[in-house]
């Protein structure tokens, strides 16, 4: 028995950690630091139809209990990572894979999905819904039950693989949202992207960002995003990926206690370079710790107390 095992939407996983996009390159970046096997699977770069240099610089600042990042979905374009950055992967890496699908208009979406539909290696759909350092896509889709809903339904007319939507924290109610995903033929919901935020230099007050408010991630948001899981699960039939501050193998727990079927580690990944290979190796000896036989059993749980 496979003690951290878990399933979405009908593909197995050795255990539920997965490393976030934006946070973990195109993967083969982290094989030189240890066997990325270890993961559960990879979330690849939040990827366009057309090459993307992101934000000017400089767009990474550091603050108290996490960092800011303005990125602005920098990324050689699906043609280039289908051709290049997966099969340098597949080199290293033998699982299966999530492709992060953004871009600035629904056509976009879907061109960018088709594409990631066609490639073996990749599991499932991550549709970015959330990333607020873009000026077109990302979070204006992601903002409003009706947009979240339609882009999902013309993504579902298009694609065989599974769609998880990507939402983000920074709406008025979150539930009805994911919910509309999930009636709109969503398999899988990742909750949540990152916050907003902003760090600013005391000697000019100039914002330190170049764009001023930028995506706020890190510890400080583990509370939010467990919260946001809570409040979900309830709700919808679907998986959920949690994702926010994880950074030890009790963050792990938590998140599965308050719904999440697997996880992702995120702003870790630049902290620690071997932050989910710990985490995973640590996982067991804490679920002795805490009588858990296997994660599967405690998803939802906190809903049962």
């Amino acid at each position: 028995m496979n003690r951290l095992a878990t399933n979405l939407s009908g593909w197995q996983l050795e255990n539920p950690v997965i490393a976030a996009s934006g946070t973990f390159g195109f993967g083969h970046e982290f094989a030189s630091w240890y066997d990325i096997n270890v993961l559960g699977s990879i979330s690849l770069k939040g990827t366009t139809k057309k090459p993307r240099f992101g934000n000017q610089t400089p767009r990474i600042a550091e603050c108290r209990q996490g960092m800011l990042n303005a990125i602005g979905l920098q990324n050689p374009g699906v043609g280039v990572v289908i051709s290049t950055e997966i099969p340098k992967l597949r080199e290293t890496f033998k699982k299966k894979i999530i492709a992060n699908v953004a871009g600035a208009t629904v056509e976009e979406y879907l061109q960018v999905a088709e594409c990631f539909d066609q490639v073996a290696e990749v599991a499932l759909l991550e549709i970015n819904l959330s990333c607020p350092n873009v000026k077109e896509g990302g979070l204006a889709f992601g903002s409003s039950a009706e947009s979240v809903a339609n882009i999902c339904k013309e993504l579902k007319k298009t694609v065989k693989k599974p769609v998880y939507i990507k939402l983000s924290p920074n709406v008025t109610d979150i539930v009805e949202i994911a919910t509309a995903a999930e009636a709109a033929g969503a398999d899988g919901l990742v909750l949540a992207n990152t916050l907003l935020g902003m760090v600013v230099d005391t000697s000019s007050g100039k914002p330190i960002v170049s764009c001023g408010i930028a995506g706020f991630s890190g510890p400080a948001i583990k509370p939010v995003a467990l919260a946001i899981v809570y409040r979900v699960f309830p709700k919808v039939k679907i998986p959920i990926i949690g994702v926010g501050g994880i950074a030890n193998a009790a963050d792990v727990i938590e998140f599965m206690s308050v719904g999440a079927t697997a996880v992702q580690v995120g702003t870790q990944n630049l902290i620690d370079p071997l932050a989910c290979h710990n985490i995973i190796t640590e996982l067991p000896a804490k679920m002795d710790q805490y009588g858990i036989e296997k994660l599967s059993d405690i998803v939802g749980r906190s809903h049962r107390c």
